[in-house]
């Protein structure tokens, strides 16, 4: 029977798994780089006209028998998945939830700004998370309670945190690919900011490491675009919450996130803007 938040979960390893989850997504780069250096992606197209690539498939594969190899005892889910139903997915503690290929427009672009999103659920709230770009030779990861970490090639991981965003104009991160009349209209009230535009999950991730103050979301996401950043982003000492303030839930029988709002310290009101 699956367990309510306010239910004692069993222990498990969590900050032991780290350094092999990272492994696993750097492994999972790799295959999909070497992808990404080939003159055909091998794109195809999904029921609802979002890409899918070799390289997507590919990492998918990797990460879920690696995945079943670590720990077997947990299911996974993967946004390459078989449909799972929601009767089936309702029993699980803990669960993987993961994005092999985040990004994918941004991959197919050849702009380097795609991720590979692991994350740990328990309770419906992340509790370990690896992002992974690696074609910017980036690591991101976060176990809750021991802070989050980036990581550059050849380097020792360096702890991140959010930024005060009162010390400076605002810095808004916006996506390159999804805009939205809502965001438009949300940007334009706010105060005087400073847009980066950015792909993928790596937008939470600017946030995590204080080099952007806000990253506001008012357009469709899926759990899995999010779940291994939030982990990142609220050990750093933010926040990923809905309209209302409630941080966002995963396992839902709906995967579709709310609109949400990623956000640094101390965490701004946004109540007015709306």
């Amino acid at each position: 029977m699956a367990l309510d938040e306010d239910q004692e979960t069993p222990e498990v390893p969590i900050g032991k798994w780290l350094p092999e989850i990272v492994a696993l997504a750097e492994q999972a780069g790799e295959a999909i780089m070497s992808v990404y250096r080939q003159a055909d992606l091998g794109t195809t197209y999904k029921e609802d006209q979002s890409p899918l690539t070799q390289a997507d498939l590919a990492a998918h594969h990797l990460i879920i028998d690696g995945l079943k190899a670590l720990t077997p005892e947990i299911p996974a889910l993967s946004e390459e998945s078989k449909m799972i139903s929601y009767e089936t997915r309702r029993e699980w503690e803990p669960y993987w939830l993961i994005d092999p290929l985040d990004g994918t427009k941004e991959f197919v672009k050849r702009n380097k700004e795609f991720s590979v999103n692991i994350a740990l659920i328990q309770n419906h709230k992340p509790v370990l998370g690896v992002v992974l770009a690696p074609a910017l030779g980036l690591t991101y990861s976060a176990v809750k309670g021991c802070g989050s970490f980036r990581k550059e090639p050849e380097t020792a991981p360096v702890q991140i945190s959010v930024s005060d965003y009162r010390n400076r104009i605002m810095k808004i991160a916006v996506s390159r690919s999804h805009g939205s009349p809502a965001l438009a209209a949300f940007l334009q009230k706010i105060q005087p900011h400073e847009l980066v535009e950015m792909g993928s999950s790596l937008k939470l991730c600017l946030v995590a490491e204080g080099a952007v103050d806000l990253y506001p979301r008012l357009g469709p996401t899926m759990e899995w675009d999010t779940a291994a950043a939030h982990v990142i982003v609220t050990e750093a000492g933010g926040s990923v919450t809905d309209r209302v303030g409630e941080s966002l839930c995963y396992n839902k029988e709906n995967l579709l996130n709310p609109d949400f709002f990623v956000r640094g310290a101390p965490q701004m009101s946004l109540e007015n803007y709306f």
